[in-house]
């Protein structure tokens, strides 16, 4: 139940921040969009995001690899299942298309130059800290899942 709540807790902080407050306030005075076939992809891409985020954190993080997504309290356990089948960072795809998605609905560049930032963020993130990271914890384990599954574009 501990890593439940606390994934909760890291969901409504830092995605909530990074994929919800942050671009809602980008978008500026830029409207919903008037054309009915933007605002259908930006609430696809939106509800996507949120699926792909949601079972990556909970099914993947808490439930299967007994742990959070939050850097104080990580996996105890390698998570190769599920979405992480097919790409090593689902939760990062799917935050990205939530904001994605708000560029879309919103038609605001503000929201896409931001999302050029963030993706930049997260790839020296990810290369610098979680990689290296979890080659240290997981070691050889880590190193054939990395071989077999791409970092960001899925091998179905």
């Amino acid at each position: 139940m501990k890593p439940i709540l606390s994934t909760l807790l890291f969901t409504v902080l830092v995605p909530g921040t990074v994929a919800g407050w942050l671009p809602y306030r980008l978008r500026g005075d830029s409207p919903m969009a008037s054309n009915v076939a933007f605002r259908v992809i930006g609430v696809l891409l939106i509800a996507g995001g949120t699926a792909i985020y949601l079972h990556t954190a909970f099914w993947g993080f808490a439930l299967r690899g007994r742990g959070t997504p939050a850097l104080i309290a990580p996996t105890k356990k390698l998570v190769v299942e599920g979405l992480h089948r097919y790409v090593r960072n689902p939760m990062y795809i799917g935050v990205a298309t939530i904001v994605l998605g708000q560029a879309v609905l919103f038609q605001s560049w503000h929201v896409v130059e931001y999302l050029a930032i963030v993706l930049v963020i997260v790839q020296f993130f990810v290369l610098f800290y979680e990689e290296p990271t979890l080659a240290r914890q997981f070691g050889t384990q880590y190193e054939g899942y990395k071989k077999r599954v791409p970092r960001w574009i899925p091998r179905l």
